[in-house]
């Protein structure tokens, strides 16, 4: 018989409530994971036991009833693990397409795990009985494959949700979804767009984060251009132009499928960088022109990561790439000063990254020149950083004190000074030395 190794704490809670006289297992997705061979994060217990009976057995522990409404008590292992104690349940019904507006408690795991999302979640285990697998969960498992429990429509009807975590699944595990869920994924679209904005970011922050994102974003564009309208005219839009071998999402997609990286940030800028490319379209005896689509990508993806509830941090750093991802990153130690003063080093870094993957997706005749120029720019970027080169006021030698004692008074001007010797230094005409700045300032001051 199969054995799932689970944290001791796990263990004594199960163990426990057996004691007692009732049944408990894991459930969901660290039953999942295990037999995938991977760690789970989270150990999720369900029981027969009720809600007051699970803190009565449990009242030496640090209890959290924040979810008692439907049968979850939260115990606190010694080891500081949160464990999810929930009560065997069959659910009411979900009016707002999220959560069950009642739940009943019942006394078959059978009847709790048949109210789940996806086969592979609907497994339960204990050391006891081994796996309880009544939707042949496992096997769904070794085959990669996504399936509903029972009719995949009654499923979406009620947590719409659902559709998404679909699609994170198959991008995270590599897994296919069968033909009656992902046909239900695509005619139950619109029921998307009544669950809450921070809902949806989670689920396609995790999908945009799995190695097989960019089969499911293909596969599964017309649920992109639900969550994000501002996508839907780039599916299937020609470019029209030597340098592109896409239309404009699949485009996006292969950008994303050439970034190895894990950071959001660059994610969500890749998923974004060209959504304003069809409204800037024109054409001439060259073929098609996008001028100026960076800006028109950025207004849109303002709207986007505003809509989708991104931190202020996120929205501004993913709207900067946007707009900036056309930039020129000419190979030279001026303007990598220049761009390290407009972005700051991370920025920079990331502004790089999605430079690289952008090239990656271009037409093939095109992408080493540019790759080699973007390496070349890479190098004197380095090179900065290595010497510790001015690229920001604060790096200066001289300060806004040494301005005024020259008898400019405190105030804008002072600023303008200090940003003009910046930029001198940052082009090479002047050395970042006090005393040569100090010289100049002396000059500039007294001739004005």
């Amino acid at each position: 018989m199969l054995k799932i190794t689970m944290p001791a704490e796990a263990s004594k809670i199960i163990s426990r409530l057996c004691s007692l006289g009732h049944e408990a297992y894991l459930v969901g997705g660290c039953v999942r994971d295990s037999l995938l061979g991977l760690v789970p994060k989270d150990w999720d217990i369900c029981t027969n036991a009720t809600p007051p009976e699970v803190e009565e057995a449990f009242n030496d522990y640090r209890i959290i009833c924040t979810g008692l409404k439907h049968g979850t008590v939260t115990v606190v292992g010694n080891d500081d693990r949160q464990y999810e104690v929930t009560t065997f349940r069959k659910d009411g019904e979900y009016s707002d397409c999220r959560r069950p507006d009642s739940v009943t408690f019942v006394n078959d795991i059978t009847e709790d795990l048949s109210r789940r999302d996806f086969t592979m979640n609907a497994i339960a285990y204990n050391d006891i009985r081994g796996l309880v697998d009544p939707f042949n969960g496992r096997q769904a498992i070794a085959d990669k494959q996504i399936s509903c429990v029972g009719n995949p429509n009654d499923r979406f009807n009620e947590d719409a949700l659902r559709i998404m975590r679909a699609l994170r699944f198959a991008s995270k595990y590599g897994f296919s979804i069968d033909g009656k869920t992902s046909e239900a994924i695509h005619s139950n679209r619109e029921l998307l767009k009544r669950i809450a904005s921070e809902r949806i970011n989670v689920e396609l922050c995790g999908l945009l984060s799995g190695s097989n994102a960019a089969n499911v974003l293909l596969a599964y564009s017309d649920i992109i251009a639900t969550i994000i309208p501002e996508i839907k005219p780039c599916i299937g839009f020609n470019q029209n132009n030597r340098f592109h071998k896409y239309d404009v999402y699949e485009h996006i997609v292969r950008v994303i499928e050439s970034y190895k990286g894990n950071d959001i940030i660059v994610k969500m800028s890749l998923l974004l960088h060209d959504v304003g490319k069809p409204q800037c379209y024109t054409e001439d005896e060259k073929g098609g022109h996008f001028y100026d689509h960076a800006k028109t990508s950025y207004d849109l993806a303002t709207r986007v990561v505003d809509r989708l509830k991104f931190s202020r941090y996120e929205q501004d750093s993913i709207t900067e790439l946007v707009l900036c991802h056309d930039g020129e990153l000419a190979p030279s130690l001026k303007t990598a000063r220049r761009w390290l003063n407009k972005l700051g080093e991370e920025q920079l870094l990331r502004l790089i990254e999605v430079r690289r993957a952008d090239i990656l997706s271009h037409s093939d005749f095109c992408q080493p020149e540019c790759l080699a120029k973007l390496d070349s720019f890479t190098t004197y970027l380095q090179q900065v950083l290595q010497e510790e080169e001015s690229y920001q006021v604060k790096h200066l030698k001289v300060n806004g004190y040494d301005i005024m004692a020259f008898g400019v008074e405190q105030g804008k001007r002072v600023g303008g000074y200090l940003n003009e010797i910046l930029n001198l230094v940052i082009d090479g005409q002047l050395n970042n030395d006090r005393e040569e700045l100090l010289g100049y300032l002396s000059r500039r001051i007294k001739n004005e």
